[in-house]
């Protein structure tokens, strides 16, 4: 029986899933053969080393059948976790694989830490140091589980090896990333080539949730701050947006010359609702995410904790794009100087790693009163226009600001047309216009989302009439 302990993929997180696991695999089995007469080393139910003494002969007796039941428990729980893995990420087929696979993903120590802020080739002592890790790690990625259910007589494992799921289910981002690599992994000749793969995986997207997901939030309702993926994003791509083709590739050029490393600036998307600002914000995780980029999104309510996202955030080897969405101040607040600091002008000196992208429904982002156009006042502040520039001042901190206007008559129809041949709505063209038109003006007016809503309306409408 190896003894199933590791250089760097420990568990320092008190999770217990890689001990967990290897107790379950390997409890009851003898460690070493050079142990003394009467005591035997085990695993525990941590999967650490301990030594038990057999103190006569009813307690060897008794031994193996508490031991078989506790085998048993184990292998019901880890068989449960791995369809509680499966369901999450949506996974089929050697679900076994797949979660070892998800485990190497998300573990962070040293080596993982190293590979991903260096190129492989720079990393090839850790690599050597891992080397036992990865034979260790591709036992387990090979392990019989048919003779392991005959030898315990208990086969629920085997199932999990080529796991079928009664209904149609689709396989997110997450879940795609996951079965790559297990593929991979799965090829991998020898425990240097296994080691290689999951080395370059870290090089290329990184690990922890920085590596498998592609964007963040804020934990709700916790005293202590933390960063959490968003999970199942929608994957939205730049051409589910018709129209806007100008302000798009304004967009897309800053985020590649960021992703490069080039000179970027941050980014003030503004204009009429429904117009796809925040679309095109999401539409990069698509065209990016493997070239290291990855979005957080800060809400209104978060926005005081800027700087602690800043801090978290600019070590790590990727490209991140802090996401306002909706941003705009009331007169009343002045929370915007915090922000004012954060895109230019602070003491801290300004990550090459971080911008911060905007959108706004107007391009003076802090609210204006008819007063502040009063150049002076005797009972509050003597020069008015210096109050209004202050103000004003936010909005020019962004380096590249972008309008997004409402469509105009025709736009709107031919938002309307194009959505309708996606989705395969056999509908005559000018009943069509005549119904987006109705539906305008009785849902807010021409824009995008406008005509998205009337498209799902009307698939709906499909339906419902079985078409």
């Amino acid at each position: 029986m190896t003894d199933y302990r590791f250089l760097f993929y420990r568990d320092n997180t008190g999770t217990g899933d890689w001990h967990d696991t290897l107790a379950a695999l390997g409890a009851g089995k003898k460690i070493a053969d050079d142990t003394p007469q009467g005591r035997r080393t085990m695993l525990d139910p941590y999967g650490k080393a301990r030594t038990v003494t057999d103190t006569g002969s009813k307690t060897r007796a008794a031994a193996p059948a508490r031991e078989n039941t506790e085998i048993a428990e184990s292998i019901r729980q880890l068989t449960c976790r791995l369809v509680e893995f499966a369901t999450e990420f949506a996974l089929y087929g050697n679900v076994w694989q797949q979660w070892i696979t998800y485990n190497l993903m998300m573990h962070e120590n040293p080596f993982t830490l190293a590979c991903e802020r260096k190129t492989v080739s720079r990393t090839a002592t850790m690599i050597k140091l891992a080397q036992q890790d990865f034979a260790q790690i591709r036992e387990m990625f090979r392990m019989d589980f048919t003779a392991l259910g005959k030898e315990n007589g208990i086969d629920l494992l085997a199932a999990m090896t080529d796991y079928k799921v009664p209904y149609a289910q689709e396989t997110g981002s997450e879940g795609r990333q996951i079965r790559m690599l297990t593929d991979k992994l799965a090829r991998a000749r020898d425990e240097e080539t296994f080691g290689r793969t999951i080395a370059e995986y870290y090089a290329e997207y990184g690990n922890g949730i920085y590596g498998l997901y592609r964007a963040f939030r804020i934990a709700e309702g916790e005293d202590e701050f933390r960063i959490v993926p968003v999970k199942n994003t929608e994957d939205v791509k730049f051409s589910d947006l018709i129209g806007y083709e100008e302000q798009k590739k304004t967009l897309r050029d800053n985020t590649e010359a960021f992703v490069k490393g080039a000179h970027a600036n941050n980014v003030l998307l503004y204009g009429d609702s429904g117009t796809g600002k925040s679309t095109s914000v999401h539409a990069l995780m698509h065209d990016y995410y493997s070239k290291g980029l990855r979005l957080v999104e800060v809400s209104k309510a978060d926005r005081s904790k800027l700087p602690q996202v800043l801090s978290e955030i600019k070590q790590r080897n990727y490209r991140f794009i802090i996401f306002l969405d909706d941003l705009s101040f009331e007169e009343n607040e002045s929370d915007y100087k915090e922000l004012k600091a954060m895109l230019e002008g602070a003491l801290e000196t300004r990550s090459d790693r971080v911008l911060i992208y905007a959108t706004s429904n107007r391009r003076h982002l802090i609210r204006e009163t008819w007063k502040d156009r009063s150049d002076m006042e005797y009972d509050q502040d003597i020069h008015r226009s210096d109050t209004m520039e202050e103000k004003l001042s936010l909005a020019s901190r962004f380096g590249v600001t972008i309008y997004y206007a409402k469509p105009v008559p025709a736009e709107y129809l031919n938002i309307v047309r194009t959505l309708a041949e996606r989705h395969k709505i056999d509908i005559a063209e000018q009943d069509l216009e005549d119904i987006a038109r109705k539906w305008e003006l009785r849902h807010g007016g021409m824009s995008g989302r406008t005509a998205s809503q009337l498209i799902t309306w009307l698939r709906g409408e499909a339906s419902r009439k079985g078409k």
